[in-house]
């Protein structure tokens, strides 16, 4: 079982209530199954009292299963959805800061443009550029940027959330958008 199945790449996206310690403890038990956390991301939501937390984490399904039912039996944990085998959008936000001699100019605007990249700061040899994407995307622009000579790179960690049903079925759905936040709080937990 554990050990044949190689590790890949796990989104899981969490409901928590917005508590002092909760991203403490969840850090704690991913590192007690021997796991690093790739990328953490914690924003509010629509509710105040409610935080999402994104994380990405490399580990076998197995361990993974194990987590997930462990994450669920933290008190202020509300949901865990692990969208790995789920349709889902992803975005990261990259701020870099990329050598800008008068002779590369023209090139940095012309790949930021093809990348929807934006120059947020400059000086004469400077461009802080930003830049959202997947992380396809955000990789390839690294890549051409890199000859350049990169400065500085600061990046916020992955978010992700599932895509939403093509038919939505309830009235909640239509107008919520899918079964929002405030239908996951008020159901039990439950490990998706």
């Amino acid at each position: 079982m554990k050990g044949q199945i190689p590790a890949r790449r796990h989104i899981l996206t969490l409901l928590v209530e917005n508590q002092v310690g909760v991203l403490a403890r969840i850090a704690g038990l991913i590192a007690a199954k021997g796991y690093n956390i790739d990328s953490v991301s914690v924003g509010e939501t629509m509710d105040a009292s409610v935080s999402r937390v994104t994380l990405v984490v490399h580990g076998d399904d197995w361990v993974m299963e194990q987590v997930v039912k462990q994450l669920n039996r933290l008190i202020e944990v509300i949901k865990v959805v692990d969208l790995t085998e789920e349709e889902f959008v992803e975005r990261e936000m990259i701020l870099v800061r990329v050598n800008a001699d008068p002779s590369n100019r023209a090139e940095i605007l012309r790949i930021a443009d093809i990348f929807r990249a934006k120059v947020v700061d400059l000086t004469h040899r400077i461009y802080t550029l930003e830049a959202t994407g997947d992380e396809d995307k955000i990789h390839a622009l690294l890549e051409l940027l890199r000859p350049f000579g990169i400065k500085e790179l600061v990046r916020t960690g992955l978010i992700a959330i599932g895509r939403a049903s093509k038919t939505p079925s309830t009235k909640l759905e239509r107008v919520a958008g899918g079964d929002g936040e405030e239908g996951a709080k008020k159901s039990p937990a439950v490990a998706t």
